[in-house]
């Protein structure tokens, strides 16, 4: 009897080792305990198998055995739902960090956003422009209608055969080149008392002298307000990039304060810094292109008054020619030399 529950306990405690981890935690501890125990009552009874009692109390202790690996395959059950709560917090925080970042990129909310010393060059760069185009529609205008006046003065020069009959012919008319006709004949009409007693070369001399000073006069005039151009075109970028550097320096100084490099945080500062630039080069590229412009028209149009210029000294020398003849030559001119 008692080598038969010997054996039965040996074998069970065989088959507890060998189950599988899931079978011992479904079962609680306290029901393997209980099957070792239910047959060592019957021993009782009988005197001769009270010794083998003994070697049954090495089983009591195996239960404790399975109750550690059902305590140890529990604990790791917390630690693999904590992980994605950890990660679905994660995100939530994200989100609130980008809402923070969105910026007005147009030019206008990008000038608004820009600091004082940025909004004051740009205000600088616009007015400049402002004043490029102003002097653009000026100029053109003022040009435009003193290369007419001039053009046509001098086909009537080129037509005339003496002096007083271009003067005539430019009575009603405006402009450097008319100008000249009626200087040319206030000094002849100044000289008229010494011209039959010089050879006529002081009289050219200075007619010659009052056409130079009205032709630079004229192109002197005419270059008015083109030195604005060439002031805006070779110092707006260097401004625009006195703002761009100003503008980096405080996005940089942001960066440092928000401890972050991310992108979406440093690229509006540094956009408000670029815009500067881009202002200036907006301003600078159109008053050097008007500039190149207004230089080319304002030579032809000295190159016009200065060949009305000579048209005028060409009539003056004829009319003194023409005062040398004797009295009753056929050859002189039917008109006054000098005009009435």
């Amino acid at each position: 009897m008692a080598v038969t529950l010997l054996t039965g306990l040996s074998a069970g405690a065989v088959f507890a080792q060998q189950a599988p981890e899931t079978q011992i935690q479904s079962a609680p501890p306290t029901e393997t305990v209980q099957p070792s125990q239910a047959p060592v009552a019957p021993a009782t009874p009988s005197a001769p198998t009270a010794e083998p009692s003994p070697t049954a109390q090495p089983s009591s202790p195996q239960p404790a055995q399975f109750e550690q690996p059902a305590q140890t395959n529990q604990t790791p059950a917390p630690s693999e739902t904590s992980t994605p709560v950890e990660t679905v917090n994660a995100e939530p925080a994200s989100a609130e960090r980008r809402t923070d970042i969105p910026h007005n990129l147009s030019p206008w909310g990008m000038f608004m956003a820009a600091d004082w010393v940025v909004k004051g060059v740009m205000i600088g760069l616009a007015f400049a422009s402002l004043v490029t185009w102003t002097v653009w529609v000026a100029k053109s205008i003022e040009l435009a209608g003193a290369r007419v006046r001039a053009g046509s003065t001098l086909k009537v020069i080129r037509r005339a055969k003496t002096l007083a009959e271009a003067t005539d012919a430019v009575e009603n008319k405006g402009g450097p080149a008319a100008l000249m006709l009626r200087m040319a004949t206030h000094e002849m009409q100044l000289s008229d008392a010494v011209v039959e007693h010089t050879d006529g070369g002081g009289i050219k001399e200075r007619v010659s002298s009052a056409l130079s000073r009205i032709e630079t006069h004229a192109g002197r005039r005419m270059s008015r307000g083109t030195g604005a151009l060439a002031t805006i075109g070779s110092t707006a970028p260097f401004v625009g990039l006195f703002g761009t550097v100003w503008g980096i320096m405080n996005s940089f100084i942001s960066i440092s304060e928000s401890q972050t490099t991310n992108l979406a945080v440093v690229a509006p500062g540094i956009a408000e810094a670029l815009l500067a630039t881009a202002i200036g080069l907006v301003a600078a590229i159109p008053a050097v292109v008007i500039y190149n412009v207004f230089a080319r028209s304002i030579t032809g149009y000295r190159h016009l008054l200065a060949d009305a210029a000579a048209g005028v000294e060409r009539l003056v020398s004829r009319d003194l020619d023409f005062r040398r003849i004797p009295p009753g030559s056929t050859s002189k001119p039917a008109v006054s030399l000098v005009g009435r």
